[in-house]
C-alpha cells in the first residue's frame, strides 16, 4: 500500500492541504472522527504530518468531506508521491495552490532563518515593496499574493509566532526595487521590526573577500518542535524543499557561518538609520 513518509515535506504539504479541506468544509476534527469512526487523536496526527497518511487514508477523509473528484486525484496523486526526502514542488497556476506549503511551514515553525541575497525577505516585505517585486504578473494575481504576504507578514506579530532571523546580503538595502519614496518606507519597516522581540535582522556586509553560503542563493531554514528541520530554496518556476539528513547538516552550517560574517543587531540597526536617512534625502 503506497502510503507517505512521516514528516517528509510532501507529507507535510498533503497534511496542510487535508486540513484546509476539512476546515473550508465548516468541518470539526471530532466531528470528522465521527464520520470516519477514527479516534479524533488519529485525525490530529494526520493533518500535523506526524503518522504515514496512504491512499486509502486520503480517500477516506475526502469521501468523508465529500470533495470533488478534482481534489481526490490531485492528493492521491500527493500521497502516492509523498515519501521522498526532497521535493521539487512545481510552479501551479493560482496563489492557494502555490503558497499553501511555504504558510504551513512558516505557520508550525519555531525558527525561520532566511539567507537574502537580493531582495529584502518576504516575511519583512512592506506591500509596496512586494507589489514592485510582482510588477510582471497579471493585476488580480499580483494583489491576491500581495494581501497572502501581509497576512504571512503578520504571524510575526503573534504571541506565538515563531522566531525570524533574516540575514540580508548589505547591497539589498541600496538597490532600487521601488521608488524612492517606497524604499525609504521599506527600510523604516526593517527599523521598526527590528524592535520585535523575535525578530533579528543582520546584514552580511560587502567587502568581504571571500566566499559566503549566501552566494549559492537565497534559503530558508525551518526548525520545527517535534520534526526534522526543512530547508526552502525558490526558483523562478518552482519550490525545492530539502529534508535529507546530510543536506539539513549542509545548510545548518552554512546559516553557522553566515550568523557569524554577518553585522551585530545594534550595528545593523546603525546601518539602517543610515539607509534611512540616505534614502530619505533622495525621495
Amino acid at each position: 500500500m503506497s502510503r507517505s513518509r512521516a514528516g517528509s515535506p510532501k507529507a507535510r504539504a498533503l497534511a496542510a492541504e487535508l486540513r484546509r479541506l476539512r476546515e473550508e468544509a465548516g468541518v470539526g476534527v471530532r466531528q470528522l472522527a465521527r464520520l470516519m469512526d477514527v479516534s479524533h487523536g488519529w485525525v490530529t496526527r494526520t493533518e500535523a504530518g506526524s503518522r504515514p497518511i496512504t491512499v486509502d487514508d486520503v480517500s477516506a477523509i475526502l469521501s468523508a468531506l465529500g470533495m470533488s473528484s478534482a481534489d481526490r486525484e490531485r492528493l492521491v496523486e500527493m500521497a502516492r508521491e509523498a515519501d521522498e526526502p526532497d521535493w521539487i514542488r512545481p510552479g501551479i497556476p493560482g496563489v492557494r495552490d502555490e503558497l499553501v506549503t511555504l504558510i504551513e511551514y512558516e505557520r508550525t515553525a519555531t525558527q525561520i532563518t532566511e539567507a537574502a541575497p537580493l531582495l529584502i525577505p518576504g516575511l519583512l516585505q512592506t506591500a509596496d515593496y512586494a507589489r514592485a517585486v510582482m510588477r510582471d504578473l497579471p493585476g488580480p494575481e499580483r494583489e491576491a499574493k500581495i494581501g497572502m504576504r501581509a497576512g504571512r507578514r503578520d504571524l510575526l506579530d503573534k504571541r506565538n509566532g515563531p522566531r525570524f532571523e533574516a540575514i540580508i546580503a548589505e547591497h539589498v538595502l541600496a538597490d532600487q526595487v521601488c521608488p524612492p519614496e517606497a524604499q525609504a518606507d521599506q527600510l523604516r519597516h526593517l527599523a521598526k521590526m527590528i524592535e520585535q522581540p523575535n525578530v533579528t535582522i543582520r546584514v552580511l556586509p560587502a567587502g568581504r573577500h571571500r566566499w559566503l553560503p549566501v552566494h549559492s542563493g537565497h534559503f530558508m531554514f525551518f526548525e520545527f518542535p517535534q520534526a526534522s528541520p526543512i530547508v526552502h530554496l525558490e526558483t523562478l518556476a518552482s519550490g525545492v524543499f530539502l529534508s535529507s539528513a546530510a543536506t539539513i547538516e549542509v545548510y545548518r552550517q552554512a546559516v553557522g557561518t553566515l550568523r557569524e560574517a554577518a553585522m551585530s543587531e545594534d550595528a545593523t540597526a546603525e546601518f539602517i538609520a543610515a539607509r534611512i536617512n540616505s534614502a530619505e534625502e533622495n525621495s
